[in-house]
């Protein structure tokens, strides 16, 4: 997903960079709005898992500091090596798509240009 979401950005940005090379800003308008439609649904799946995550992580920390077991500590470190990444993963998803806002905004102006 990273590669892909990356990817659409910078294609987008060549778009913005040379307007001049678009024949039809609506056409593209309309397929950056499907996109900011996936990215959007793929955000709020990742926003629900890594507040589950983070939840259970917490909720293990706390059986953790009440009485201490070797399981319960491997648990924790278990689910604190998935949450980083799910924490990264949701910060470029959530960052992604604030950019795409704005590549829409900037891609109306072109349009109201031509």
């Amino acid at each position: 997903m990273k590669k892909r979401i990356l990817a659409y950005l910078q294609r987008i940005d060549e778009l913005l960079q040379h307007p001049e090379n678009v024949d039809n800003w609506q056409a593209e308008i309309d397929k950056h709005l499907t996109q900011i439609g996936f990215f959007m649904h793929e955000r709020l799946i990742h926003l629900i898992v890594t507040a589950l995550f983070a939840v259970l992580t917490f909720m293990v920390l706390i059986q953790l500091l009440n009485s201490f077991s070797v399981t319960v500590a491997v648990l924790f470190v278990a689910l604190m090596v998935l949450l980083v990444p799910y924490i990264l993963h949701y910060y470029l998803l959530e960052n992604s798509v604030q950019k795409m806002y704005e590549q829409y905004d900037k891609m109306l102006e072109f349009k109201e240009k031509t």
